[in-house]
């Protein structure tokens, strides 16, 4: 059974934390709740941080020369060095980080769903775009899971979040002794899900991991990481789980009869017309894995790339993940 380090989260206190939104809410979120008992958390609420209060008038962000600001209409106060002060302090202090999970459409924490006005006028034109939180960071974080709550409510992004974010808190783990076996464990445990992203790349990680040019143990590690975060951005294709799926088949498949064979092979081409979803042929992998006790697929992430407590409110069971 898989053993999952518990990721440091930086999250909206307001999702679930601690009544302090603008009109002195809080937002109760299912998947976020359920999240708690597998994550550290760290809440924020940036304009708590700059001393607005609960409740408060709205803020709202402003673009001026090219410059944003962040100005409460109903005080005329504008707070747009508060928060650059506040940001610089909270990233400067912040050590390890796995990911965050931000508030939708905040104009402190929203990710590009904010609203962006032209002018401090009351009636004037705006665009959509990031909070001045958000924009941070995502400036100094991007490459890492990033997500607001708005977004985690479709399953198949909240797949990919959780499956990048306790991958890269293990990958965190096992980075602190920079112990280049570990990593040859590591790359070898999660080689078919790094395949579905990019097959490319997860031969590069491969080359990274051989070592051959002697890389001192820490320039290992963060070529390495550097590659791999690069990978598990990109979304994988349909094709290249089939090209998983038939890869993994390959070392069970003698164990099987005829019908066994056609009817994984079905089960393929049910997933490729969107008929079944992707968790199907997974757990049907993952079955005849523990029946021929083949412990190099029981070791392959892809069959559980995190906490099976969060699978449930996951898999909706409809259609194709990616």
């Amino acid at each position: 059974m898989n053993e999952f380090p518990k990721p440091i989260v930086v999250i909206s206190k307001c999702l679930g934390f601690e009544k302090c939104r603008y009109d002195g809410s809080v937002i109760s979120d299912y998947f976020l709740k359920a999240l708690k008992d597998y994550v550290h958390f760290i809440p924020v609420c940036p304009e708590m941080e700059i001393d607005l209060g609960v409740p408060r008038d709205p803020v709202r962000l402003v673009q001026e020369e090219g410059q944003k600001r962040l100005f409460q209409p109903a005080t005329g106060i504008d707070v747009t060095k508060k928060m650059n002060d506040f940001i610089s302090n909270f990233l400067d202090n912040l050590e390890e980080v796995d990911g965050f999970i931000l508030k939708h459409k905040s104009p402190s924490c929203g990710l590009g769903s904010v609203k962006i006005y032209y002018g401090f006028e009351e009636k004037v034109n705006h665009f959509r775009g990031r909070g001045m939180f958000g924009e941070a960071i995502v400036n100094n974080y991007g490459m890492l899971p990033v997500e607001d709550e708005g977004r985690l409510r479709n399953f198949s992004l909240r797949e990919l979040f959780l499956t990048k974010l306790f991958t890269v808190a293990n990958f965190r783990e096992i980075k602190k002794h920079h112990e280049p076996n570990k990593l040859v464990d590591f790359h070898t445990n999660n080689k078919f899900l790094f395949m579905a992203h990019h097959q490319n790349k997860m031969r590069e990680l491969g080359k990274i991991t051989a070592n051959s040019g002697g890389l001192p143990p820490k320039k290992l590690f963060d070529s390495y990481e550097e590659k791999m975060l690069e990978l598990l951005d990109i979304v994988p294709k349909f094709t290249s789980w089939i090209n998983v799926l038939q890869h993994a088949f390959g070392y069970i498949s003698d164990g099987l009869n005829a019908d066994e064979k056609q009817f994984f092979m079905k089960s393929i081409e049910e997933y490729r017309d969107e008929r079944i979803p992707l968790s199907v042929l997974i757990k049907l992998i993952k079955s005849w894995a523990l029946r021929f006790e083949n412990e190099y697929l029981l070791r392959q992430s892809f069959l559980n790339p995190y906490p099976m407590g969060l699978v449930e409110i996951t898999d909706s069971g409809k259609g194709r993940e990616f």
